[in-house]
């Protein structure tokens, strides 16, 4: 047997192939419990795939869980972690501590329930009860095994105060609200120092109802627009817009039924209906509620092929955030300069120091976003 491999913080010494890669790029890992000292070992009982890989697995299968179940176990079983072939993404678990290596950095302790923050796609997982629990009708999947975090992985304490699927459903996209309050302040702070109504000129015939008659970027209290603002990301982004100090927000949905949903949780000050696939018409619906194109668009959207439609929907001078796995960046970066688009294009990686007990506090505090996702839970 070869000579076990020193051990890496960032988990060099599980990839089994390619060697030399990180773990999120590898193929395969090494999904055994034994630890390495600065490891800990997780009991899974619960699993949350990404909303990209399970809506692409669910079409590919027709709808068919028992395939869908039957997929997602070859991938596991295969790879030795939970990684999408055709998204590239992955997801979050939820489990009980079951052993900490003595130089963990993390500051846990066996017993505790934890979720995991970091992607199952870098992730040593393995599952042991065949997904038994499961239908594969839902992202939230039962699941007995077990994981294995890192030095420089990250992890949070399930909160006593809310069920499990609730507070694991926000933690699977605590990164989205909290980068947009970022992007939303950034753009407030700029604008601090210019007087009320101070108008450069330069905005002239962008949009009579754009209220400071400055250009995007400039600084100011921003429009934001959420593509997919229904959805769990999209929600809260919308919330952590307003409280950001966002200007107007309008959330962008592709149908009635998400439409009365976001009404109805009252998150957005606007709600469009637009087929985000269609650049063209999504641009025009941002438009007919900002008056203007948005200063700052955020893409929550799972499914691919909305890149330029998010960027026709910026100002110029705006910023685009993608938080959607199924995002084409190269598509998104030949699109811009397409258009000639002056926009700044931001990757949601999904981790902002704090995230996780931002967008907690936001679903406590706020309770259209509660009912919002307590009403997708129940569907689900």
């Amino acid at each position: 047997m070869p000579a076990r491999p020193e051990g890496s913080p960032v988990g060099l010494h599980r990839v089994l192939e390619p060697v030399g890669v990180l773990p999120q790029a590898a193929y395969r890992l090494d999904a055994r419990p034994t630890l390495w000292p600065d490891e800990v070992r997780v009991r899974v009982d619960r699993l949350n795939l990404d909303a990209a890989s399970y809506r692409q697995l669910r079409e590919a299968h027709g709808g068919d869980g028992a395939a869908v179940r039957a997929a997602v176990l070859e991938i596991i079983g295969r790879r030795g972690k939970m990684q999408n072939p055709v998204t590239g993404s992955g997801g979050m678990l939820v489990g009980v501590v079951d052993e900490v290596g003595p130089d963990s950095p993390l500051g846990l302790q066996v017993g505790q329930r934890i979720t995991t923050l970091v992607s199952l796609t870098l992730t040593p997982l393995r599952v042991t009860d065949g997904l038994a629990g499961w239908d594969g009708r839902s992202e939230q999947v039962p699941a007995q095994g077990h994981a294995i975090l890192f030095g420089r992985s990250i992890a949070a304490v399930l909160p006593g105060d809310l069920p499990t699927p609730l507070a694991m459903a926000v933690m699977d996209v605590c990164g989205a609200p909290a980068l947009t309050a970022r992007v939303v302040e950034g753009y407030c702070r700029r604008g601090a120092g210019h007087a009320a109504g101070h108008s450069t000129g330069r905005g002239a015939g962008r949009g009579a109802g754009h209220s400071t008659g400055r250009d995007a970027g400039q600084g100011g209290a921003p429009t934001v627009a959420v593509i997919g603002g229904a959805g769990k990301s999209g929600s809260l982004s919308l919330v952590a817009a307003r409280r950001a100090g966002a200007a107007r927000t309008v959330g962008v949905v592709p149908g009635e039924t998400e439409a009365e949903l976001l009404r109805a949780a009252g998150l957005a000050d606007a709600v469009a209906l637009a087929d985000a696939r269609d650049p063209v018409a999504l641009a025009a619906a941002v438009e007919a509620e900002l008056g203007r194109p948005a200063d700052v668009t955020i893409v929550c959207v799972d499914v691919p092929g909305c890149e330029h439609g998010a960027i026709l929907a910026t100002a110029g001078g705006g910023t685009v955030v993608f938080f959607s796995m199924a995002t084409s960046f190269s598509a998104a970066a030949l699109g811009a300069e397409g258009l000639a688009a002056d926009v700044t294009m931001l990757v949601g990686n999904g981790y902002v120091p704090g995230h996780a007990a931002y967008a907690l506090d936001l679903l406590r505090s706020d309770e259209g976003v509660r009912r919002l996702f307590e009403r997708r839970l129940a569907a689900d």
